[in-house]
């Protein structure tokens, strides 16, 4: 344990996975930082493994950084304890976006006023979703949205070691309520260092209807696997993902996109002033995040199939009697539809914008998942506590919207 505070700064970094374990070791080495993991007894795990790891008795996590150095540090404790939420300055969510929620709740009776709030990334409607869980505290708290992740990473040994791959050059983040972004964005810039420049988005709706992943997984996912397009039997190799876009699928992706775009006009057009610059179309997301590395980027499919970056990529298979089904219960179904497509289909609703390309994709998932999200037209299905729909958490109104996520 710490005996006191580092720079006058304490962290908790939430999760056990290759994101949570890099931040745990970049944070420890200049502040006063604690980790915790809700799942199972992940927490007491990792402890024991950073115990007497290195052969002259120091203990720690090493982490080596993109430039090649090594730092070796120890957190001030790891623990499932959720009052330690009441210690912290800054929380790093650094966990699955389906398991927010669930740290929200466990933090709410112990959290501090002036607590920042970072989910990397917050996925869709996490702002929604951090005030339905903190009621009456949310105002008193900073609650940020990045887009991504800071850095591709993993450990290389669980517990003990991790490496960052490659730092993002710069990243959106929004905070909620605006009046709290100065202070919260420059924080959490001193946290993550020089590199990615944080830049600031107008608001975390903005993030929300940007989550590319809402709209690329579950759109690739039903323009391979749906009824029109496989006939169910195994196949013989597993088929590329993202590079395997035919046309087909580019008009399921523009449907989505287009629909996205569609929520955007009508948002702005019903808020004054409101800017959504930042929830782009899918294919200038493209344009803006793999610049050079296309071969061609005139179209959406083009820019999917020539992607450097998306090489050999395939689709989430299982071997099954010598071939190969889709594994249509992947996160690119189980969760990018609900904490994110789910999200802006409940949106549109509130602002009676059709969706007719969601809808199908919905429906789609939500059969091979055994879930019930949408139901007769509305999101009212069984399973809807368990999304970002606004309906989740009792918002049936554009009005109620609005005032939850504080844009009017």
């Amino acid at each position: 344990m710490a005996d006191e505070k580092k720079n006058g700064l304490t962290v908790l970094v939430c999760g056990g996975g290759n994101a949570a374990q890099v931040a745990t070791s970049m944070f420890a080495a200049r502040y006063e930082t604690y980790a915790i993991s809700l799942y199972a007894d992940e927490a007491a795990n990792w402890k024991q493994a950073m115990k007497g790891r290195w052969h002259d008795r120091v203990e720690g996590m090493e982490l080596t950084l993109d430039t090649g150095k090594k730092v070796v540090s120890m957190p001030a404790d790891m623990t499932n304890d959720p009052s330690i939420s009441g210690k912290a300055d800054v929380i790093i969510l650094a966990v699955p976006s389906f398991a927010h929620g669930q740290y929200f709740e466990a933090f709410y009776p112990y959290i501090k006023p002036g607590t920042i709030v970072a989910c990397m990334p917050a996925r869709s409607g996490g702002d929604i979703l951090f005030a339905s869980k903190m009621k009456e505290k949310a105002d008193s708290l900073a609650f940020v949205g990045f887009e991504t992740l800071p850095w591709a990473c993993r450990f290389t040994e669980w517990g003990k070691r991790a490496t960052i791959l490659g730092t993002k050059g710069q990243i959106l983040a929004a905070v909620t309520p605006e009046s709290k972004a100065s202070h919260a964005i420059a924080t959490l810039q001193g946290l993550l260092g020089v590199f990615p420049e944080v830049l600031k988005s107008p608001n975390n709706l903005g993030i929300s209807l940007r989550n590319p992943g809402q709209v690329i997984h579950p759109g690739v996912m039903y323009g391979r696997w749906c009824s029109e397009k496989w006939d169910g039997q195994k196949l013989s190799e597993k088929p590329l993902f993202y590079q395997g876009v035919d046309d087909f699928t580019e008009g399921v992706l523009l449907g989505l996109s287009d629909e996205v775009q569609a929520v955007c006009r009508k948002v702005e057009s019903l808020v004054s002033g409101f800017d959504l610059k930042d929830a782009c179309t899918l294919h200038q997301w493209y344009l803006d995040s793999y610049k050079g590395q296309m071969a061609d980027d005139s179209t959406l499919k083009l820019s999917m199939n020539t992607n450097s970056a998306y090489t050999g990529l395939t689709h989430p298979m299982k071997e099954v009697d010598g071939g190969f089904m889709p594994d249509l219960k992947y996160r690119y179904l189980a969760e990018d539809v609900p904490t994110g497509l789910c999200f802006t289909r409940g949106l549109a609703e509130l602002l009676e914008v059709p969706t007719p390309t969601m809808d199908k994709v919905i429906t789609f998932a939500q059969e091979h998942l055994g879930k019930s999200f949408l139901t007769d037209g509305k999101m009212a299905g069984a399973n809807i506590g368990e999304t970002r729909a606004p309906q989740a958490v009792g918002i049936n109104s554009k009005e109620e919207f609005f005032k939850m996520a504080k844009i009017a």
